[in-house]
């Protein structure tokens, strides 16, 4: 099973918002993803657009069909937090974590009865494949 994998550190944006976006996307082929992507209101849905279209190139450079692939996982976790201070009354100072995030995308092809997708195409069958969405 031929996988692309892409990821992106230190991104400035807490892990709790990102993975909003992240989980419209999980389980999608690559153009329903895009398509999702393109009209999700939150401001994580740039990079991780921009993430997405880096393991399509990925793909395209260990020659995976394009056209078969999917978003096989998209993990969000927590990356270095930067540490500031909040001044407060009587000269004492609050904690602010400012939180990044860490996205791994890693795309895989479209299985099919345990198969991949390039072996249901090229094999004559009498019964149409059924394909679960």
């Amino acid at each position: 099973m031929n996988t692309a994998t892409a990821q992106l550190n230190n991104y400035r944006q807490s892990p709790r918002k990102v993975r909003l976006v992240a989980n419209l996307i999980r389980g999608k082929s690559v153009e329903q993803a895009i398509f999702a992507l393109q009209f999700a209101d939150k401001k994580a849905a740039l990079p991780i657009g921009k993430l997405l279209q880096s393991a399509i190139s990925n793909a395209k450079n260990l020659n995976i069909d394009t056209d078969t692939l999917v978003v096989r996982e998209i993990s969000v976790n927590g990356g270095k937090i930067l540490y500031r201070q909040m001044p407060m009354a009587r000269g004492r100072a609050f904690p602010i974590r400012k939180r990044t995030s860490k996205i791994v995308l890693v795309l895989g092809e479209k299985l099919v009865k345990g198969k991949s997708a390039k072996a249901v195409v090229g094999a004559k069958s009498e019964k149409p494949v059924k394909i679960k969405k």
